[in-house]
């Protein structure tokens, strides 16, 4: 089974499973506790059902969005998603690269292999930076400049991750970072030998953002989730939240959030956007799907925020779906990392491919020939 034989993001999963062995799998693909949040994500969206209106001309489909002050030529993008370089050698640049050939932006993470500067370097497309409010408040404020300097669109505060969430999977399956050779894994890694040759062709893991400031994984392997749990603020406020909203002077978004109440608050701090979000259920478990939060979200806060739904996403009706209950715009984590696993750039530029096309076909069939005219009219919840 090859690229050209995946005809969905399922058969991409099914790929990088073949590919990757089983600690960086699981990492991909697990969540936290008993994955109920997890799967919930998608399966939400089976609770909505699409009501096309026909006997119109479909016979152009735009599908460019207005995100962030910039405009995109899909209606999804690549969210942040750390250190893509445990799965493909070409990591987050191949995925960048993957997403400016789409005309789409590429979310690059605090926590990536490569640097915000070698990222922005590498195609003139739109790009976001995912911040933390971290322990050392020195290091959150030399991102900020960084990424000006560097030519980043916007800015995303994630604000869920306090403290890491109860990944099993993981543990399970002795995922650590840099990837460990020990009895329990070397099994997994024997019987995938192309990305053990990739890995010792190109055995560069660091966490390139931070390894100047500080030595986060230095020359021993530590669990991924004992590093998360030291750097991590468990005093960050809306304080915080709106001194970065200044600091930071341009499109702003915070990833997380989930609740009216919270929304009501990012619009008082001078937040742009929000990612509707449950970190594809590696959290908290038993949060609601994000495709449910939207509706309360956009009552509460009218069009005073822009909103991305992120997580669960699999198909093209999915995308049509959040739009329609009033999202600006959807990100892909998983979708896309299944792609790299599979095939790097090639990989991601499938997913991608796979969900633009997806998209397409489903706005003609809906009778809907633009983003800006997918309306509530399109869209009911299951009776």
């Amino acid at each position: 089974m090859g690229l050209v034989n995946c005809n969905n993001i399922s058969d991409l999963r099914k790929l990088a499973h073949k590919k990757l062995p089983a600690p960086m799998f699981h990492y991909i693909d697990g969540g936290s506790d008993d994955e109920w949040t997890l799967g919930r994500s998608t399966d939400a969206f089976s609770d909505y059902e699409l009501l096309p209106s026909y006997l119109k001309n479909i016979e152009n489909i735009d599908l460019r969005t207005k995100i962030l002050g910039t405009t995109l030529d899909l209606p999804f993008f690549l969210a942040p998603t750390g250190m893509s370089r445990l799965f493909h050698h070409e990591k987050e640049l191949g995925a960048c690269k993957a997403a400016d050939k789409f005309g789409t932006l590429y979310s690059l993470s605090t926590l990536a292999t490569t640097s915000l500067e070698e990222v922005a370097a590498s195609t003139a497309g739109p790009k976001m930076f995912q911040i933390y409010i971290l322990k050392d408040r020195g290091l959150t404020r030399e991102f900020v400049t960084r990424c000006k300097e560097a030519g980043y669109q916007a800015l995303c505060l994630t604000v869920d991750t306090m403290l890491s969430g109860n990944r099993e999977r993981d543990r399970v399956n002795g995922m650590t970072m840099p990837p460990k050779f020990t009895l329990k894994s070397m099994m997994s890694y024997i019987t995938h030998p192309v990305w053990a040759m990739n890995t010792l062709l190109h055995p560069d893991f660091k966490l390139a953002n931070v390894a100047h400031r500080v030595d986060a994984i230095g020359k021993s392997t530590m669990g991924l989730m004992s590093y998360v749990n030291s750097q991590f603020d468990r005093t960050v406020t809306w304080d915080d939240a709106a001194w970065l909203v200044k600091e930071w002077g341009g499109p702003f978004v915070i990833k997380g959030l989930q609740t009216p109440a919270d929304a009501k608050r990012a619009v008082e701090i001078g937040a742009s956007a929000i990612m509707i979000s449950n970190h594809g259920g590696r959290q908290l478990d038993t949060t609601p799907a994000p495709v449910d939060c939207i509706r309360p979200i956009r009552d509460e806060v009218g069009n005073a925020l822009e909103l991305i739904v992120d997580g669960g996403i699999r198909r093209g009706t999915h995308v049509v779906k959040a739009l329609a209950l009033g999202a600006n715009a959807c990100s892909i984590g998983r979708p896309y990392l299944y792609g790299l696993a599979s095939g790097g750039q090639k990989g991601v530029e499938h997913a991608i491919d796979l969900l633009a096309k997806e998209v397409e076909r489903d706005m003609a069939l809906l009778g809907c020939t633009d983003i800006a005219s997918l309306t509530e009219s399109y869209i009911q919840q299951r009776r």
